[in-house]
């Protein structure tokens, strides 16, 4: 006896299509809910990973910051070293000077003069002294003048004294010559070498 079907049909295949689509849109929440669970955690170990490289690169940078001092120190150490070679070169250089300076002295005082003090500034030489006359400290003027560590004599006060040594007190700002200033004038000075042919060089 055949089977007859008294279900609606339309209705039926109405909730086998709705079923179908909640188990599509099921399917597909569970697929996105994995998919989102794979690049948060993607995403969580890259940020993982880069806050590691900028923690490993603030260390790095710390201790080039320490080493940029050091450098810095050393490079302060070595003016520091270079300032007092060039102090010492100096006052190398400067020791024949003051020999020089007081020879000079004794040479070109003359007769009847004599100096009571001697300052030293730079290469600028005060004197106070003595003298008979103010001839004399118009001598001892054109000695400086014409001396070879000696120069530029510059008188500031000559006054006659009223005791009864009598004699005329002075205060004369003169210039030292420098070592470097007499091999310049040396240089200068030298004459050229003449070759057997003649010319000169």
């Amino acid at each position: 006896m055949p089977r007859i079907n008294l279900l609606p049909w339309r209705e039926q295949q109405r909730r086998e299509r709705k079923l179908a689509f909640f188990v599509a849109l099921g399917g597909a929440a569970g697929l996105a809910a994995v998919v989102a669970t794979i690049a948060y955690l993607l995403l969580g170990s890259m940020i993982d990973a880069q806050e590691q490289r900028n923690t490993r690169l603030r260390s790095q940078i710390k201790v080039l910051d320490k080493q940029i001092e050091q450098i810095n120190d050393l490079e302060q150490q070595k003016q520091k070293f270079i300032s007092r070679m060039q102090i010492i070169e100096k006052l190398q250089r400067s020791r024949p000077e003051v020999v020089h300076l007081f020879d000079e002295l004794v040479k070109v005082m003359p007769d009847g003069t004599y100096l009571t003090s001697v300052k030293q500034t730079g290469n600028r030489i005060k004197l106070e002294g003595v003298a008979q006359s103010s001839t004399r400290v118009s001598t001892l003027m054109r000695n400086i003048a014409a001396s070879q560590w000696l120069r530029k004599p510059e008188l500031e006060v000559v006054q006659t004294k009223n005791d009864s040594a009598g004699g005329s007190s002075f205060v004369l700002d003169v210039e030292q010559v420098n070592l470097s200033d007499q091999d310049d004038a040396g240089a200068r000075q030298r004459p050229p070498v003449r070759t057997a042919s003649g010319s000169s060089r």
